[in-house]
């Protein structure tokens, strides 16, 4: 396996005493801040000691097969809120009522798996009840950001003949914004009901969950020809492990811990393309 170190800064000397402890062949540079300690033996007990070492150092590190490339694959797929962008977006909605206290709550408990998603969902959004619709306006102009890494991540799959999927338990109003903004090829979300201008504290049509986000992720694969592990897919709460279990490659973004433990790689320094230095 290829042991692949990297940080917001290049720490050489803490990448070499890493790279020592992996037992590692050789290391070589794959970019500013990234290493590739090549031949190494892994085992759970190694990945458990590059864990704490990786920590300490403010160091991403992923095991990989050595020679895997980008063009392998030909999907990558993505949750929105808190990975694709900085903000949860229903949060920030429920902020204009002055609610952002009570359904910011609601939305980690549901990330990090302790109320199921579906209730946790009808119980923000009703809370939205009555607000101008306008202000999903001006969630997207002043609040949301990119995550960092987002527009080289994608560069570089549509430059290695993947397609892209944002698949959201957002909602389309942010959404479809983001595919025409990024050129993204599906995405599939939630719909908030509008009635007169304001919102009813309702969703249009069936709920994206957990299941729903797996079956997205399996249908946008046949759409293409190609099997779910040719996908990459990237999320950080608890309703994203269904999806990125049937994945080639998971990885989890600035992730609740439930979800670190269960992808094959977790990004919690590097921005979104620390995915990059994978395939180097």
């Amino acid at each position: 396996m290829n042991l692949i170190l990297q940080g917001l800064s290049a720490d050489s000397a803490a990448a070499s005493r890493i790279a020592a402890l992996a037992g590692a062949a050789r290391v070589l540079p794959v970019g500013a801040n990234a290493y590739r300690c090549e031949q190494v033996q892994y085992s759970d007990a190694l990945k458990a000691e590059i864990d704490a070492a990786c920590l300490a150092a403010r160091l991403d590190h992923a095991f990989v097969e050595a020679g895997r490339k980008l063009s392998d694959f030909g999907l990558v797929a993505m949750d929105m809120d808190s990975t694709l962008i900085t903000i949860e977006c229903i949060d920030e909605i429920a902020d204009m009522q002055g609610l952002k206290p009570q359904v910011a709550a609601i939305t980690e408990a549901a990330m990090r798996g302790e109320i199921e998603f579906r209730e946790s969902l009808a119980r923000r959004v009703a809370l939205l009840q009555g607000l101008d619709a306008s202000a999903l306006q001006r969630v997207y102009d002043e609040r949301l950001r990119l995550s960092p890494g987002a527009e080289n991540m994608l560069a570089a799959a549509k430059t290695a003949g993947l397609k892209t999927l944002l698949v959201s338990g957002g909602f389309t109003f942010f959404t479809d914004r983001m595919k025409e903004r990024l050129g993204l090829d599906f995405t599939h979300a939630n719909q908030l009901e509008v009635v007169d201008g304001k919102l009813t504290g309702k969703v249009v049509g069936g709920i994206v969950d957990a299941d729903e986000k797996q079956r997205t992720v399996e249908r946008v694969c046949a759409q293409l020809g190609i099997d779910t592990r040719k996908s990459i897919v990237m999320g950080d709460g608890a309703n994203d492990l269904k999806m990125m279990g049937v994945a080639g490659l998971s990885v989890a973004f600035r992730a609740k811990p439930v979800v670190r433990a269960q992808a094959d790689v977790a990004l919690n320094f590097v921005g979104l393309d620390g995915i990059l230095p994978l395939f180097a």
